[in-house]
């Protein structure tokens, strides 16, 4: 797993394979930042597990409570342009119109994003 760490305190982890598989993961990811002394992450479409994005399996919601809980700013980048789901469109609008997680389509855009929270 390659980290980047970007002005602002944000890190970006990237990874050939899935780091984002429970609740748990992101807790663990937010320890590897504070080691980095960041506190907000950026992670890509393909290294969360799926489920992530299938709202009914509830894992979207598990993940994105522990970041409201611990207070983790998050910036997921993605192709979401092809998003199908009615209920998946509306958690990305809301989400990007908040200020704790935000679905993006580039680092350039995450970085912009985070830095203002």
């Amino acid at each position: 797993m390659e980290v980047k760490v970007h002005n602002f305190k944000i890190i970006e982890f990237i990874s050939n394979e899935i780091i984002l598989n429970n609740p748990q993961d992101l807790l663990d990811l937010m320890t590897l930042a504070g080691e980095k002394d960041a506190n907000k992450i950026i992670l890509h479409e393909n290294n969360i597990n799926p489920d992530f994005f299938e709202l009914k399996t509830g894992f979207a919601g598990e993940v994105l409570q522990k970041a409201v809980n611990y207070n983790i700013k998050l910036g997921i980048i993605g192709d979401f342009n092809k998003v199908t789901s009615k209920s998946l469109k509306s958690l990305i609008v809301e989400s990007n119109n908040g200020n704790q997680f935000f679905f993006v389509s580039n680092t350039i855009e995450a970085v912009e994003r985070l830095k203002k929270v």
